[in-house]
């Protein structure tokens, strides 16, 4: 796994080298063993001076298409020896920075030197060059596996820039009419000279509302995402950005259960299999719940050695998995070993606020970097059981938002509006009551078209909660911008004809890519481990997405057919017990614990002057610390908010 950062200068302009290595040397956790760049300009004595690996091309014509220069930092996982970066093709035509692993990159080499391709390594960097002189931009649709690659093609003048189906490895960009900048993460383009920390208000409101940014906004107005499954080709006068694939639910009814159950254990396996390819030591997560366990147990089948699995333990019960994951690794026989996450580990969230550029707040995120922490001790790869619930319809949400549709077929829409819109509205907020009787959201959803219900559901801080919490010029900012926009052109889009398949889409399309993945990699190449995803395996979300709904979300169910499947492999302990979730009592030491420092850090916060009402805020601390009301997900969400403007605000700089 890497870093990768660059510099295109439309305008001509040399690349300033010095500017090039601070920005790539911000990257140094993502990859700690070697560094290198290509500059397409005269040799540089600052990278000369210092002994740096580098390479040069002649310089282009004067304002052809301008100077380009592209920088890596390596986490060395396959070709130990010769797999430096930035990398060329025979001739040096063309250039590559690449972060990511290609696991389909020796059959794919094999069918290019039948081509005629002359190989000098034996790495997946090498072959992506090749695929590219071989399919051109439409190389990326040979690729199994993670990436986020810029290849400069001297001979087009032109700068090649991908991301993988999922978004498991980050691509961010900064386009203005002079220069085009890049990185694997935004601290990498704010390092260079002159870009502006505008703040970007969409993204702060949807922050506020998912807790994350979707793509392709940034916090700031001058850094954008590159979306999943995209690519962009940039030359001196123009960026264009393709979308190259698609995740489509067309079910097939033509195969038995058992039928689908086979398949899924042999795609299973073999995403699997490819991701143990490693020259160095290689391990997984283990929580105990059903798709960890179920990546442990594919592992053991093909690995020659115990497993070294890792897993997290809390000091309450009802977050507590890990006597699951004990089970599971005597089952396996792994190598297995934990860490106890108590109060005080907490304090790494200042860490983790440089380390993820935007306001990001799952709590998760935590115990995530401590057993990222702890793998990495005895590993440099981690295999991970992420996936599961987007593909298979394992959220417990699903259920809710199924059963919300079912009712608003049965109703005309002039009656579900109003009759449920004012029970809804009536009903009281009852955090205190258990779950069966907190049934507001339920009746206000009922009210609402199906994707702005769905985005109800997932959001922290509500529309009408925003109005409340954010300051009069900030919403003045906003100019009737909603959330819930996005997901309902993402409704609008899927390809798919039921409603589970159109939620689990704007789920693929927005909390997997943004939230999930982005806490996995920011807290696992925050100490340099790479993570791979088997059941994210592109392949077998194809196959996944052609199983029926109703065979993945049986009555409450979620995840019935792979379960189903699974039972070869795991006990009925494991399958069928209640779904925790990987998350933190952070409600209960907000309580105790961290209340003074939630009050100093968050409704005390710079953040919070200058962007929200600090009365309001105040009002809601009291409400949670007395038990009154449970607004965990909106205080964590604030908390955030400041720490990253601690470190990244303009104001600062």
């Amino acid at each position: 796994m890497c870093g990768i950062t660059g510099i295109f200068q439309r305008n001509g302009q040399p690349v300033n080298p010095d500017g090039l290595i601070r920005m790539t040397r911000t990257l140094l956790h993502r990859g700690p063993d070697e560094e290198g760049y290509f500059v397409n300009a005269s040799p540089s004595a600052s990278l000369e001076r210092e002994g740096i690996p580098i390479h040069f091309l002649p310089e282009p014509a004067p304002l052809a298409a301008g100077w380009v220069g592209l920088g890596h930092r390596r986490l060395s996982i396959i070709d130990l020896k010769s797999g430096q970066q930035p990398l060329s093709n025979e001739d040096g035509s063309i250039w590559i920075a690449f972060n990511g692993e290609i696991y389909n990159f020796q059959e794919l080499a094999a069918e290019l030197k039948g081509r005629g391709h002359q190989f000098r390594t034996n790495s997946d960097t090498e072959t992506i060059v090749h695929a590219y002189e071989e399919y051109g931009e439409r190389c990326v649709e040979k690729f199994r596996g993670m990436f986020a690659f810029a290849l400069w093609d001297n001979r087009r003048q032109e700068l090649f820039i991908a991301r993988d189906r999922l978004g498991k490895k980050p691509l961010y960009y900064a386009l203005e009419d002079s220069r085009f900048l890049f990185a694997s993460e935004i601290k990498a383009i704010l390092d260079y000279q002159d870009v502006p920390r505008t703040l970007n208000m969409q993204a702060l409101s949807d922050y506020l509302s998912l807790l994350y940014i979707p793509a392709p906004q940034s916090i700031f107005t001058s850094v954008c995402k590159l979306p999943a499954a995209h690519y962009a080709v940039i030359t001196a006068t123009a960026c264009t950005i393709t979308q190259y694939w698609d995740l489509s639910f067309e079910p097939d009814g033509h195969r038995s259960s058992e039928q689908i159950q086979e398949g899924l254990l042999e795609i299973l396996q073999d995403a699997t299999r490819m991701r143990m390819i490693s020259e160095v030591p290689l391990g997984a997560f283990l929580s105990g719940g059903v798709d960890s366990s179920a990546v442990v147990a594919c592992m053991s089948k093909v690995s020659r050695e115990p497993v070294k699995t890792n897993a997290i333990a809390f000091p309450y019960a009802r977050y507590d998995e890990s006597v699951y994951a004990r089970d599971i690794a005597k089952r396996f026989g792994t190598d297995h070993q934990e860490f106890l996450v108590e109060p005080d580990a907490v304090s790494v969230i200042e860490k983790l606020a440089w380390h993820y550029d935007e306001p990001f707040a799952d709590p998760s995120a935590v115990p995530t970097y401590y057993v990222s922490k702890m793998t990495r001790d005895r590993v440099t790869v981690a295999l991970s059981g992420d996936g599961g619930d987007e593909n298979f319809a394992g959220y417990r949400r699903y259920y809710f938002d199924c059963l919300e549709q079912r009712i608003r077929g049965l109703l005309p829409d002039s009656i579900r509006r109003s009759l449920f819109g004012t029970l809804g509205f009536l009903y009281p907020k009852a955090d205190y009551l258990p779950q069966m009787f907190r049934a507001k959201t339920l009746l206000s959803n009922i009210a609402r078209d199906p994707a702005e219900a769905y985005c109800f559901s997932m959001s922290a801080f509500k529309e009408e909660d925003k109005r409340r919490l954010l300051k009069p010029e900030i919403l003045h900012a906003l100019q009737g911008y909603r959330t819930d926009d996005l997901f309902k052109d993402l409704y609008r889009k899927a390809p798919a004809v039921d409603h589970l398949s159109k939620i689990q889409y704007i789920d693929i399309k927005t909390y997997l890519a943004e939230e999930i993945l982005t806490k996995v990699d920011r807290a696992s190449m925050a100490v340099s481990l790479e993570v791979r995803c088997p059941i994210l395996d592109h392949r077998l979300m194809e196959y996944a997405a052609g199983i029926p709904s109703d065979m993945k979300l049986a009555g409450k169910d979620g995840k019935h057919i792979f379960k189903q499947a699974l039972s070869r492999y795991l006990p009925a302990e494991t399958l069928w017990r209640e779904k925790m979730g990987f998350s933190m009592p952070v409600k209960e030491w907000f309580r105790r614990d961290l209340k003074d420092y939630l009050h100093a850090c968050a409704v005390d916060g710079p953040a919070t002057h200058k962007y929200l009402n600090r009365s309001h805020l105040e009002s809601m601390y009291h409400q949670h610390v007395s038990g009154r009301r449970d607004w965990t997900a909106e205080l964590w969400a604030v908390l955030m908010l400041n720490l990253w403007d601690r470190n990244y605000s303009g104001d600062s700089h």
